[in-house]
């Protein structure tokens, strides 16, 4: 009974929004990682990642689709519940799936859902100027929330597929202006995905609430990897941002802790998984 209360003045009290923007304020780089099942989330906790996220890249990444587009709600709440059996210290976040926040009433119902039934703490739509509202709306009722902007899974019918957004400058502007509005509606994180990396440092410096990138430059706040990708479990081409920490690992522990330790001491990403 009262686990977090317990934990709180032990040597692994658990991540709270508190915490991270702590390591924002004194300049610790915050590990974070995709997972999906309590088996992994038991190794990604003793890794000693700060952030996991049940990401709606299952549907790519355990169902085989080409994106994530099909993935329910339902099947969003069963892996967050899953994971969250398997982690105690990192703070747990759950994506929004496609179409699962058109309204700010349906947005909260389906927030709520993942909150009480997933068990999740922050929940991560994909963002842009429509979603200022949902934000906002999500915020007044005491839900964290993690905008989404960049390169926006959930929208690659709309924007012609998998590619780096931002390099423009209008374009880049616009999304400075946008992470800008989302914080100020409420957004307690920030999560940039495949965008040059002086437009990350540029969003990131601008920026109070942390700021966390996955191909987007070294210099946010943090980095997220999905855990397959991590592992060199997925076949075929890879993103350029993704590093396989199996490489030289004894175990998938011991590659886990190698990515948690790159964030930390700041050897990944290198030039080599930056646009």
């Amino acid at each position: 009974m009262y686990t977090h209360l317990e934990l709180r003045d032990s040597t692994r009290p658990p991540v709270s929004l508190a915490t991270l923007d702590k390591m924002k304020r004194d300049g610790e780089k915050i590990a974070s990682i995709t997972c999906y099942d309590a088996s992994f989330g038991v190794l990604v906790d003793a890794a000693g990642a700060d952030v996991v996220l049940v990401g709606d890249s299952l549907g790519m990444v355990l169902q085989g689709h080409d994106t994530t587009v099909p993935v329910t709600m339902d099947e969003m709440v069963y892996h967050c519940r899953a994971t969250a059996r398997g982690i105690h210290r990192p703070l747990l976040m759950a994506d929004l799936p496609f179409a699962s926040f058109p309204t700010k009433e349906i947005a909260l119902a389906n927030s709520v859902r993942l909150m009480q039934e997933g068990g999740a703490e922050i929940v991560k739509l994909e963002s842009g100027s429509g979603q200022f509202e949902i934000v906002e709306f999500l915020a007044s009722h005491d839900i964290a929330v993690c905008a989404h902007l960049g390169l926006k899974p959930q929208s690659v019918h709309k924007t012609g597929g998998f590619r780096v957004q931002g390099r423009a400058v209008d374009a880049a502007t616009q999304m400075l202006s946008n992470a800008k509005s989302l914080e100020a509606a409420g957004a307690d994180i920030i999560l940039l995905e495949c965008i040059p990396s002086d437009l990350g440092a540029r969003i990131t410096q601008a920026l109070a609430v942390p700021v966390i990138g996955i191909g987007a430059g070294p210099d946010t706040d943090g980095q997220i990897l999905v855990l397959y990708d991590v592992l060199d479990i997925t076949t075929g081409r890879k993103p350029r941002f993704v590093r396989n920490f199996m490489d030289g690992a004894s175990s998938n522990l011991d590659a886990l802790q190698r990515y948690v330790r790159a964030v930390k001491d700041r050897t990944y990403p290198a030039p080599e998984h930056c646009f």
